[in-house]
C-alpha cells in the first residue's frame, strides 16, 4: 500500500511540474516532487525546460550552486536532467512547515549565466500521529461538576496537510465526552469534558483511550491511555486570568531574563486552592523557557535566534491538589537584532583578464546573503574607488563585477578588488572579501628609445671590432613582448653600405666599428637604427646615432714654402740697407690634422748668423732684428723646424738660404762658390764618415739615418713640384695671415731667364712688393738675364703662378 501510495505521488509530481520563467541569461524553472524519492530518479528535463541544447551544459561546465540543498539534488550534464542525490525526508528538512522547497542556482561558464531552480518538496503520510506520554493519570475530585474540562496532551504528527492529524477519539464516553478547539494556527487544543458526575464509590478509578487520527491514505493513529482517579471534595478548577498572554524578548537575550508572569486563581480553600503551573510543550520550547511552578514566572534557560525561530507558543497548565487544571497559552515574540554580517559566496570568477577586454566584462559573480530581517537584512555591495570596475546588480542578493574603463597593463598588473557588503542595521554590520585580478599582456607599446637621437665620439685609426657606443630601448610590455631587438637600417655613406662602417649587436644594442676610421677621410657619418620587440606582431621604433671621429696627430706639417730642391739654389735676397723687421721671407707649412694638431709654430733650430734674423712663432716670418752691416756675409743659411701642438708632437724643417747684398752679381758669384764648396764639403764629409765607420759602428747607424731622412725630404720635394726647377708655391689671391696661422702677406712673382755665359752675367728681376727671390743653378755658368712679369699675380687672382726656363 505505502508503495503504490509513492507511485502516485511520483506521477502527480511529474504531472505538476511547471515552468515559470525562462531567460537568456537568467531565468527561474520551478518543479513539484514527493518526499522519500528513491536515489537516482528523475526530478526534471532542465536543458529542455530552460531552452539550452545538452552541449551547452557540457562546454559551459554547468553546475549546481546552493549553499545548503546540494546534497539533494544533482545534474546530468550529458543527460540535461535533474536527478534525486539522496533521500529527501520532508519533515527533517522543513519541519512542519507546509511549504518546504529547495531553491539553488544553475550556473554556466563562456559566458557566464545562472538560472535559478526551486523543487518544491511535497509531504507523504509516512508519520503516524504520537503523544509524548503513552500513560497520564488524572485525579478528580468526586465533587466535578458536570462540564468539567481536563486539557489532554495533543498528539503530534510530522506530516503536514491532508497528511496532518485530523480528529480524536475518546473511548468510553461513559463519563466523559471529548472536545475538541481548532486554534487560530491550525493546531487543536483536546479537552476532557465530564458530562456525567463521577461517584467514587461506584468507581473509583477510571480508563479511558485517546486515539488521533491523520487523514492519509491509508490512515495512522497513535493512542494514550488516560488514567483517572476519583478523588474526593475537590469541586473548584484552577482559572488563568487571562486565555491568551503576550510577551516579547530581543535575541540573544541573557540566560535567566524574565519574559513573562502568568497568574490563575482557584476558589478552594485550604490544599485543594494550591496551584501548581507546568508547561505542557513538547521538549523542544521546554529546553528554552521553564516556569516556575509557585508563582508561573517565565524565564529563559537557553539563547534564543530570531533567524531560527521568529516565535514561540507556550501551552501552559494550572493544576491544584485536586486534580483540577486550567490552561492557557503564552505567545512569544522574538526581536530581530543585527547580529548576523552580510555573507560572501564567489559563485564563479576569473583570475587572469586580458587588457584589451571589452568594457562590461564579467570577472566575477557573487551572492549576498544576510540571516537577519527587515532592515537588518538589507545589504548594498561596494568596491574600492579607483577601480576600472563597478559592481552590477542582477537579482535581488546577486552582483556581477563587470569591467567599466579600458585596461592597462603597463599602469597596473594586478588589481586586489575589495568587495564590502554592508547592512543597513543599528549598528551596520559588514563583511568584505579581496580578489586579486592579474591583467594579462597585449602588445600595445612600441620600444622606446632613452634618447632621440645619440651622438657618440671615437678617435680615428681605431683597431676594428672596438665597441663605439650602445643604444638602449625600452619596452613597457611583458616577456615576449618586451624583448627587444635592434637591427642596423639600410643606407649609405659616401656612397658605401653603412654596415661596412659599423654594425650593431641585436641582443645588447652594442654598437660595434666595422672598420678603422680616418679623420682626414671622414668626419663624421650617421645612421638609424631600429628596435623591434618580439610581440606578435611585432612593433618597432627608429633612432638616429651620428658618429663624430676625433683626430690624432698622425700627420707631419708638410712645408710649402721655400720649396726645398736637389739641383737648384733658392735664396732670399735682403739689402745691406734694410732695416730692423725687414720681412725677409715667410715659411709656409700646413698639417692636414685638425684643431690643435693643426697649430702650427716656428722656431728657429740653426743660423749663419743667429743675432741676425728672427722667426715668427705664429706666421713663420723671418725678419730681421738688427740693421744689417757690411760685416755681415752674404751667404745666410737658416734652418727652420715647424711643430704642431698635437700630442706628441710632430715637426718638420726647412732650410731657408739668404744673401745679404744689394746686386745680384755679387750674389751670384758668392753663391756659385757656396754651390762648389757644398760639393766639396759634402765629399769629404762622406770620406771622413767612412773612415769613421770602420772606427764606430754606431756611427755608421746614424748616418744611415740621416741620408734615409735626407732622402726621405728629396723625394717629398719631387712629388710635390715634379721638377729640378725652383718653384715658388701659388696662394689664393690676398691670401692673408689671419690669428697668426702662418701665412705669407704678400704675393711673389718670379721669372727667371739663364743663358750658357758667364755665371757672372747680369740677372734682371722684377720685384712686387719690394721682395726679392734669388733662384741659382750650380750646375750652369751661363749668364742671367732678366726679365719683367708682364702682368702681376694681384691683377689674376685666380691664376696660378707661371715659371718659364728659356
Amino acid at each position: 500500500m505505502r508503495k503504490y501510495a509513492d507511485r502516485t505521488m511520483k506521477g502527480q509530481a511529474l504531472l505538476f511540474l511547471s515552468l515559470l520563467s525562462l531567460g537568456s541569461v537568467t531565468g527561474q524553472v520551478s518543479y513539484t516532487i514527493p518526499e522519500e524519492m528513491a536515489k537516482g530518479s528523475l526530478v526534471g528535463n532542465i536543458a529542455q525546460d530552460l531552452g539550452l541544447e545538452t552541449k551547452r551544459l557540457t562546454s559551459g561546465k554547468a553546475r549546481i550552486y546552493s549553499r545548503e540543498t546540494d546534497e539533494y539534488i544533482e545534474l546530468n550534464r550529458e543527460r540535461g536532467v535533474l536527478l534525486v542525490k539522496e533521500r529527501i525526508d520532508r519533515e527533517a528538512l522543513c519541519r512542519q512547515t507546509t511549504l518546504c522547497a529547495l531553491h539553488f542556482q544553475i550556473i554556466l561558464e563562456n559566458p557566464m549565466e545562472f538560472y535559478s531552480v526551486t523543487v518544491q518538496i511535497t509531504d507523504i503520510n509516512d508519520n503516524t500521529p504520537t503523544f509524548e506520554e503513552v500513560e497520564i493519570e488524572f485525579k478528580i475530585s468526586e465533587s466535578a461538576i458536570t462540564g468539567a474540562k481536563f486539557v489532554l496532551e495533543r498528539a503530534v504528527d510530522l506530516d503536514v496537510g491532508i497528511n496532518y492529524l485530523q480528529r480524536y477519539e475518546l473511548k468510553p464516553t461513559d463519563n466523559f465526552v471529548l472536545k475538541v478547539h481548532n486554534n487560530a494556527d491550525g493546531n487543536k487544543n483536546v479537552e476532557m469534558v465530564l458530562q456525567k458526575p463521577l461517584d467514587r464509590e461506584k468507581q473509583e478509578q477510571i480508563s479511558l483511550v485517546l486515539t488521533a487520527v491523520d487523514g492519509g491514505e491509508p490512515q495512522m493513529s497513535g493512542t494514550m491511555l488516560i488514567v483517572i482517579t476519583v478523588l474526593d471534595v475537590n469541586d473548584n478548577a484552577p482559572v488563568f486570568t487571562q486565555s491568551t498572554y503576550k510577551a516579547t524578548v530581543t535575541e540573544n537575550s541573557p540566560k535567566g531574563t524574565v519574559v513573562t508572569t502568568v497568574t490563575a486563581s482557584d476558589a478552594d480553600q485550604g490544599s485543594n486552592s494550591k496551584i501548581t503551573y507546568s508547561i505542557i510543550n513538547r521538549d523542544d520550547v521546554r529546553k528554552v523557557f521553564k516556569i516556575n511552578s509557585e508563582n508561573g514566572e517565565v524565564t529563559l534557560v537557553a539563547n534564543i535566534d530570531f533567524e531560527e525561530s521568529g516565535s514561540f507558543q507556550l501551552n501552559l497548565r494550572a493544576s491544584d491538589e485536586g486534580g483540577l487544571t486550567d490552561s492557557c497559552k503564552l505567545i512569544v515574540d522574538v526581536q530581530d537584532v543585527n547580529d548576523n554580517n552580510p555573507e560572501i559566496n564567489i559563485m564563479s570568477k576569473s583570475n587572469v583578464i586580458s587588457e584589451d577586454a571589452k568594457l562590461n566584462t564579467v570577472v566575477t559573480m557573487i551572492n549576498i546573503e544576510d540571516k537577519d530581517s527587515g532592515e537588518n537584512g538589507k545589504v548594498q555591495c561596494f568596491i574600492n574607488e579607483n577601480m576600472p570596475f563597478t559592481l552590477k546588480t542582477t537579482t535581488i542578493n546577486f552582483y556581477s563585477l563587470v569591467t567599466d574603463s579600458d585596461l592597462d597593463r603597463e599602469r597596473a598588473s594586478e588589481y586586489n578588488i575589495t568587495v564590502t557588503c554592508s547592512d543597513e542595521g543599528v549598528p551596520s554590520l559588514s563583511s568584505s572579501v579581496t580578489l586579486t585580478l592579474q591583467i594579462s599582456d597585449v602588445n600595445d607599446n612600441a620600444p622606446v628609445f632613452e634618447r632621440s637621437s645619440y651622438e657618440a665620439y671615437m678617435v680615428e685609426n681605431n683597431t676594428p671590432g672596438l665597441s663605439i657606443f650602445t643604444v638602449k630601448a625600452r619596452d613597457a610590455d611583458w616577456n615576449q613582448n618586451a624583448r627587444v631587438s635592434y637591427i642596423l637600417e639600410d643606407s649609405s655613406v659616401n656612397g658605401v653600405p653603412v654596415s661596412s662602417y659599423v654594425s650593431v649587436s641585436a641582443d645588447s644594442g652594442v654598437i660595434h666599428a666595422v672598420r678603422s676610421f680616418d679623420y682626414e677621410q671622414i668626419k663624421d657619418f650617421h645612421f638609424r637604427v631600429k628596435a623591434q620587440d618580439g610581440g606578435s606582431p611585432p612593433l618597432s621604433s627608429n633612432v638616429t646615432v651620428k658618429i663624430l671621429i676625433q683626430d690624432q696627430n698622425d700627420n707631419t706639417p708638410q712645408v710649402l714654402y721655400p720649396v726645398q730642391t736637389g739641383g737648384s739654389l733658392v735664396a732670399e735676397m735682403v739689402p745691406r740697407s734694410a732695416d730692423v723687421g725687414y720681412l725677409v721671407t715667410k715659411v709656409v707649412a700646413v698639417d692636414v690634422d685638425s684643431g690643435q694638431n693643426a697649430w702650427l709654430s716656428y722656431k728657429l733650430q740653426k743660423a749663419t748668423d743667429r743675432a741676425l734674423f728672427e722667426v715668427g712663432l705664429q706666421n713663420g716670418e723671418i725678419r730681421t732684428i738688427r740693421q744689417v752691416t757690411d760685416k755681415d756675409a752674404v751667404k745666410q743659411r737658416l734652418t727652420v723646424i715647424v711643430e704642431d701642438n698635437g700630442q706628441p708632437s710632430r715637426s718638420a724643417t726647412v732650410i731657408v738660404n739668404v744673401a745679404v747684398a744689394d746686386s745680384f752679381p755679387e750674389v751670384l758669384s758668392e753663391f756659385t762658390d757656396f754651390a762648389h764648396d757644398k760639393e766639396y764639403n759634402d765629399n769629404l764629409t762622406f770620406y771622413l764618415v767612412l773612415a769613421l765607420a770602420v772606427v764606430s759602428f754606431l756611427f755608421i747607424t746614424c748616418l744611415v739615418v740621416i741620408i734615409s731622412v735626407k732622402i726621405y725630404r728629396w723625394r717629398q720635394s719631387r712629388i710635390l713640384y715634379h721638377s729640378n726647377l725652383p718653384v715658388i708655391p701659388y696662394y689664393p689671391p690676398r691670401y692673408s695671415d689671419t690669428l697668426g696661422t702662418g701665412t705669407l702677406q704678400h704675393v711673389y712673382n718670379y721669372e727667371v731667364c739663364r743663358t750658357t755665359d758667364s755665371r757672372k752675367s747680369d740677372c734682371k728681376f722684377g720685384r712686387a712688393g719690394s721682395q726679392n727671390v734669388l733662384i741659382m743653378d750650380p750646375s750652369s755658368t751661363g749668364t742671367m738675364q732678366r726679365i719683367q712679369n708682364e702682368k702681376s699675380i694681384l691683377d689674376e687672382p685666380d691664376s696660378p703662378l707661371e715659371v718659364r726656363m728659356l
